[in-house]
C-alpha cells in the first residue's frame, strides 16, 4: 500500500509499531512454517529503488526440497550463497531455490533479498504473501486528445513583451484554441488581447513564484503546461505526447526538452534525495540523471526534477505550490518542496525552442537591461540570501551536496 515519504530515502522494515503515525498494520508479523513455508504477512517496507533482506522467510516444512518465490514489483536475489543450494532466476522476478538437504535450504532462505525496481516518490512496497502489482501502461496506441479541453498554457512575464508575443504567436500556430494564462508584474504593463488569452496584472516586481501561483490559480483544465515567456513552439512541441504520458501512467508531472539557439538540447533531469540527520536537520543531495526508463514510453524516464517546460496535473501543482518569497531566481525549489508528493518524468522527444539570449550588450533596450538586473542579482543581493535561508531553515536542511 502507499505510504507517504520525503523522496527516495533508503528504508528498512519496521519490526514493530515505532514512531508516531505508525499503526498496528506496520508491525512485523511472521506466519509459522505450516503453509509449508514461513513468511512475513505484513510490516516489511521497501523504499523506492532500495533492497532489504526478507525477514522470517523459512524454514520450509518437512519434505520441502524446492522453494519458488515471486515478486510482483521488483526482483529477488540472495545476499550470500549456501553450499549445496541451486539457485535459478537471481536478480529477476522469479527465484527458485533447490537443495538435497532441508537445513541447507532453510539456511539459504535467510539470505533472500528483495529490491524495489519501480520508483514512485510516495509509495513503498509492502511485503506480504500474495499481493498485487502496479502494471505498466497498456501498449495500445494513444487515443486522440482534445488538447484545448485538457490543457491550459501558463506563463509569467516581466518586461519582455517582444518575447511573450513570439511565444503566443507560436502557440496559436499549433494550438489555436488552447487557453493561455499570463501573469505579469511589469512596471508599465502593455495590453495583450486575443481569443482564449487571459492577462493578469500584479504589483511591480512581485516575483517569479508569486506569478506562477497566480497563473496556476486561474487554470480550470485537468492539466497545466508551464512555459517561460521566451520559449517558442515548433512542430516538435507535441502536447499530445505529454498528455498521453500523464493519462496512461501514475506520473503527476512530465517535462520535455528545451532546444537552445546554439542547437544544444537540455532536459535538466535531477535526482533528489534527503537523508535524515536528526535534530540538527537533514541533508539534501542533488544529482543529474534519472531513476529508470518509463515503461511503455522509450523516450521517457522517471526522475525528480525537470527543465522549465513541463505538463502537470493542475491539482498536484496547487498542492505543492510555489513559495512567493522566491522572487527572482528559482526553479529546483519547487521540486524540492514536491519531494514525496510529485511523481516526475521527462520525455526527450517533446521539444520547445528557446529564444536567443545572445543579444549584444550595446544593442539591448532599456527594458532588457532592467530585466537583467532583476534576473541576475549579485551574490550579496537580499533575494540570494533569502533563497539560502529557505533552503536551510524552511526545509530543515543542515547540509546540501550536488554532483
Amino acid at each position: 500500500g502507499p505510504r507517504t515519504q520525503r523522496g527516495g530515502e533508503a528504508g528498512t522494515p519496521w519490526p514493530g509499531v515505532g514512531p508516531p503515525g505508525r499503526t498496528p498494520a506496520d508491525r512485523l508479523l511472521i506466519v509459522p512454517a505450516n503453509s509449508p513455508l514461513e513468511y512475513p504477512a505484513q510490516g516489511v517496507e521497501v523504499r523506492p529503488l532500495q533492497t532489504v533482506l526478507v525477514p522470517g522467510e523459512g524454514p520450509a516444512g518437512a519434505g520441502q526440497e524446492q522453494v519458488n518465490l515471486t515478486a510482483s514489483l521488483g526482483t529477488l536475489a540472495v545476499a550470500a550463497e549456501v553450499e549445496g543450494v541451486a539457485l535459478r532466476g537471481e536478480g529477476q522476478a522469479h527465484l527458485s531455490l533447490a537443495a538435497a538437504h532441508l537445513d541447507h535450504l532453510n539456511r539459504q532462505l535467510q539470505f533472500v533479498t528483495y529490491t524495489n525496481t519501480q520508483f514512485h516518490p510516495d509509495t513503498a512496497d509492502i511485503g506480504a504473501y500474495g499481493g498485487s502489482a502496479r502494471g505498466p501502461p497498456s501498449p495500445c496506441p494513444p487515443p486522440g486528445y482534445n488538447i484545448s479541453a485538457l490543457v491550459t498554457v501558463a506563463t509569467k512575464t516581466f518586461l519582455r513583451y517582444d518575447k511573450l508575443r513570439g511565444l503566443i504567436a507560436s502557440i496559436r500556430r499549433f494550438y489555436p484554441s488552447v487557453t493561455i494564462v499570463v501573469a505579469d508584474d511589469s512596471q508599465r504593463p502593455e495590453p495583450l488581447a486575443g481569443p482564449h488569452l487571459e492577462h493578469y496584472l500584479m504589483p511591480f516586481g512581485k516575483g517569479w513564484f508569486a506569478g506562477r501561483n497566480l497563473a496556476v490559480s486561474q487554470v480550470t483544465t485537468k492539466y497545466v503546461l508551464w512555459v517561460d515567456d521566451d520559449f517558442i513552439f515548433t512542430a516538435r512541441t507535441r502536447l499530445e505526447k505529454l498528455v498521453d504520458v500523464l493519462e496512461r501512467t501514475s506520473l503527476d508531472l512530465v517535462g520535455g526538452a528545451v532546444r537552445e539557439i546554439t542547437g544544444y538540447t537540455t532536459t535538466y533531469r535531477q535526482r533528489l534525495s534527503v537523508r535524515g540527520g536528526g535534530a540538527a536537520g537533514d541533508c539534501l543531495r542533488t544529482r543529474p540523471g534519472f531513476h529508470h526508463r518509463l515503461a511503455g514510453f522509450p523516450a521517457c524516464v522517471v526522475t525528480d526534477g525537470v527543465v522549465n517546460f513541463f505538463l502537470a496535473r493542475t491539482d498536484k501543482v496547487r498542492q505543492v505550490g510555489f513559495d512567493p518569497r522566491l522572487r527572482r531566481v528559482a526553479h529546483l525549489e519547487f521540486f524540492i518542496d514536491g519531494l514525496g508528493v510529485l511523481h516526475v518524468g521527462s520525455c526527450e522527444d517533446v521539444v520547445v525552442d528557446h529564444a536567443s539570449k545572445l543579444a549584444l550588450p550595446w544593442r539591448r533596450s532599456e527594458g532588457e537591461r532592467q530585466y537583467n538586473r532583476y534576473r541576475y542579482p549579485a551574490a550579496r543581493d537580499d533575494s540570494v540570501r533569502l533563497k539560502q535561508r529557505l533552503f536551510f531553515f524552511k526545509n530543515r536542511f543542515k547540509c546540501m551536496a550536488g554532483d
